[in-house]
């Protein structure tokens, strides 16, 4: 693994939080052996409505150090930057007006950084831009970084930056170093942009998974189907739907941040559908080790090719069986996993999945997660980007 650097990581998400971030596990593992800076995405203005629920706001604002360092769960420590509260910015349809104000939030922002590079005696850093195109382009060559990593974790969407982010992650992508992609999909999308493209796919906490695997199949008449994580427009409405409907005997469980109110809306009316709040990240094996079948019912299209769903491996590493739709091309996984064509094939899989599970494909499945675990995809990680310093 790449030893005795300074990196310095420009994020699109804070590092704390409610669910498993794929940013925050790679750095917490590469920083036994490295300096790691980790800049939050820049609250604004408007996020001051929400004080004392999500946001810091005696770190944003100052009133406490805005530089500080933690201890990470996997027992290292990083320095984590929240900036000064800049402008809400990306809703602006005026170009003209959305550059002259980005302008001013991206010099808040250097500044900022800066300031803490020369705190910490961080000279001639690596710089990782994680899925953050519009500050990471505006950084690009002003923090005197020896490498620029792009981590791509994700497709761009329009649907909360405008469609102006496409102009932005282009024109980034080119300029980048490397860029290292989560999903073979999103590898040989990036590729057109820049050549120096790679992959590092998603990867489980395996040790405390597995810690909680199943030890017995559920003798329950009832079974409890389940998934965490947030519950957003990806959601198949549809199919969950029909699955609900035709399986009255089976109890449907989604735990985690409520994004998508129609999914709410058409569900809840059902008596075998229950919701609940997110749950802290070490909560969460223990919680999925009690269902019967996880599932991962994203909708069919472009944007959701992308994914490398993190919660895929988390299922296997407690042994719970794991029924998902075709949206993305995981080939790897087409022997472990069932993926399902329509609402009738999820019906039937996860009839299947319920009534046919044994211990041996519970260990099955926790072999094969092994495989897969953050302190692999760390190695992986930081080999790609000794490449490029």
């Amino acid at each position: 693994m790449i030893q005795g650097q300074n990196i310095v990581c420009i994020g699109n998400s804070n590092w704390f939080g409610t669910y498993a971030k794929s940013t925050v596990q790679i750095l917490e593992r590469m920083a036994r052996e490295n300096n790691i800076l980790f800049v939050e995405y820049p609250y604004t203005i408007s996020d001051l409505k929400n004080a004392g629920k999500t946001i810091p706001i005696n770190r944003m604002l100052g009133l406490e150090k805005r530089l500080q360092q933690f201890d990470t769960d996997s027992d290292t420590k990083v320095y984590d930057l929240i900036i000064p509260p800049v402008l809400p910015v990306y809703f602006l349809k005026n170009e003209k007006l959305f550059n002259l104000i980005f302008k001013l939030n991206t010099c808040i922002y250097r500044y900022a950084i800066k300031k803490a590079i020369r705190k910490l005696n961080f000279n001639n850093p690596i710089l990782i831009t994680a899925f953050n195109p519009f500050y990471g382009l505006a950084m690009n060559g002003k923090l005197g970084e020896k490498a620029h990593i792009y981590y791509c974790y994700d497709g761009v969407e329009a649907s909360f930056f405008g469609q102006r982010i496409f102009k932005f992650e282009e024109e980034f992508s080119k300029k980048v170093r490397a860029i290292i992609t989560t999903s073979t999909y999103l590898q040989n999308s990036k590729k057109k942009l820049n050549s120096n493209c790679f992959v590092v796919k998603n990867g489980v906490d395996f040790s405390v998974f597995s810690a909680h695997k199943k030890v017995e199949i559920h003798k329950n008449i009832r079974k409890r189907v389940g998934y965490i994580g947030t519950l957003d427009p990806r959601f198949d409405i549809d199919i969950v739907e029909y699955a609900v409907q035709k399986l009255s005997d089976f109890d449907f469980e989604f735990t985690g941040d409520m994004r998508n109110e129609a999914m709410k809306a058409r569900l809840s009316v059902y008596p075998n559908v229950h919701f609940f709040s997110p749950i802290k990240p070490k909560d969460v094996p223990e919680l999925l080790a009690k269902y019967d079948v996880g599932i991962i019912p994203y909708i069919v299209n472009e944007v959701n090719k992308n994914i490398y769903p993190l919660k895929i491996n988390e299922y296997l590493a407690v042994g719970v069986p794991v029924v998902m739709t075709s949206f993305a091309d995981l080939p790897e996984f087409c022997n472990i996993v069932s993926a399902v064509r329509d609402k009738y094939d999820f019906v039937e899989k996860l009839k299947i999945e319920t009534s046919t599970d044994s211990e041996e494909k519970i260990q099955k499945r926790i072999d094969f997660a092994s495989q897969n675990s953050w302190e692999a995809r760390a190695i992986e990680f930081g080999n790609i980007i000794e490449k490029y310093i």
